[in-house]
């Protein structure tokens, strides 16, 4: 493999315009009149930060970085897990438990060597979202969750920077460009977040490991068309997709009069925090949600401690194993089986990462029981700490 181009070069190289070894390469686009060899060299100059290394972020980097987007940069503070890989397509079995930025950075310069990528190992806030996007021109976003969302359209609104949205659920998925200076924004659609338990994540729901695909893909063109400035960018429109029945519907978006980002009288003069009970809780602080890490469980377990496991995932999810001992009652069961958990004994519960546990174990307190805990990271992290070497649960820990 040829070895990435450091920023020096990258500098150097745009400013010389494109080589042979790039006029081969792109030699397609250079076909094309919207595009020529003076556009590629805009997207050779083009800096695109993707906030997101997931089902989204992965195809969109893919698709830039064959592109010939000079700069691309990936702000994820995850790592892989194995549960990522059907619809994560930048990484594979041996990535698992590496950080998504270095695993990404490598598939990309696999994929074009002629790109330089800057790898930001952080979880995007309210806090550091301007730092982030600075330097970049265009920001794709690739997060799943409702307070990054509002970040980044404040922090892009404030730099008066296109921001690509994008969205999946089940077989769904939505994308639209927000750009303060010439349409609405993300809060002129979601002026607020929705309520609690309104939207699943997709460790709660599930989704179509191809759906994400799609719509990144389709955020990749969006920004590839703001940077060469051809085409109508999805500009007060949502593109919403259906894979169930293969239709896109396009939906008209005003700008909302009274936005207090975009509107007429705008109030908001920094980012600031918006706090989602939407969010996957396991990066949040609860104070009123105690926790129990998975090593400490199995430790508890290990040594014998009696406390009552209570499993509150769908009853298909338990393919992928139980705890043993569990009782499994699914979230929307809870209230009316609650009468079936020990309220004297020391209650666990756990979801398949953490984010439904948090909401039972608020509802199991406002309901009277006095010790009782969610299992941070829930079963994805006991799979994890089981076969930590060491541990003497052996396979039996995670049989279904």
């Amino acid at each position: 493999m040829s070895q990435p181009l450091t920023l020096d070069q990258v500098a150097r190289d745009t400013r010389a315009g494109l080589s042979d070894a790039e006029r081969l390469w792109y030699s397609r686009h250079l076909l094309l009149s919207e595009v020529g060899e003076a556009g590629q060299r805009r997207l050779k100059r083009a800096r695109v930060v993707i906030v997101g290394m997931g089902g989204l972020g992965s195809p969109a980097a893919l698709y830039l970085a064959a592109a010939g987007v000079g700069r691309i940069g990936m702000v994820d503070g995850d790592r892989v897990d194995p549960s990522n890989l059907h619809r994560q397509v930048l990484y594979s079995e041996g990535d698992v438990g590496r950080r998504k930025t270095d695993a990404a950075a490598e598939a990309l310069y696999r994929a074009n060597p002629h790109v330089h990528v800057t790898a930001h190992a952080k979880r995007l806030s309210a806090a550091n979202a301007e730092e982030l996007i600075l330097g970049y021109d265009v920001v794709i976003d690739g997060t799943d969750n409702f307070p990054a969302r509002y970040a980044l359209n404040d922090a892009c609104g404030l730099a008066q920077k296109p921001y690509v949205y994008g969205s999946i659920h089940h077989f769904e998925g939505q994308v639209a460009v927000f750009d303060a200076r010439r349409g609405p924004c993300y809060r002129c659609l979601f002026p607020a977040p929705p309520p609690a338990g309104a939207v699943p994540t997709c460790a709660e729901a599930g989704v179509l490991g191809v759906l994400p695909g799609v719509i990144g893909m389709i955020q990749a063109t969006e920004a590839i068309k703001i940077i060469l400035g051809i085409g109508e960018p999805l500009i007060g429109r949502v593109l919403t997709f259906d894979a169930l029945d293969m239709s896109f519907q396009t939906l008209r978006l005003e700008r909302n009069p009274g936005c207090p980002l975009c509107g007429p009288n705008p109030r908001i003069a920094k980012v600031e925090e918006v706090v989602s009970s939407c969010v996957a809780r396991d990066h949040v602080d609860a104070p009123a949600c105690p926790e129990v890490t998975a090593p400490e469980l199995l430790a508890l377990l290990e040594g014998g401690s009696k406390v009552t496991l209570v499993d509150v995932r769908q009853l298909h999810e338990t393919a992928d194993g139980i705890i043993p001992g569990a009782i499994l009652i699914p979230l929307d069961e809870l209230p009316g089986r609650a009468g079936e958990i020990d309220r004297a004994s020391d209650v666990i519960v756990y979801c398949a990462m953490g984010v439904r546990s948090r909401r039972a174990t608020a509802l199991l307190a406002d309901a009277g029981f006095a010790r009782v805990r969610s299992l941070s990271g829930g079963f994805s992290a006991w799979r994890a700490a089981w076969r930590r070497p060491g541990s003497r649960r052996g396979a039996a820990a995670s049989a279904a």
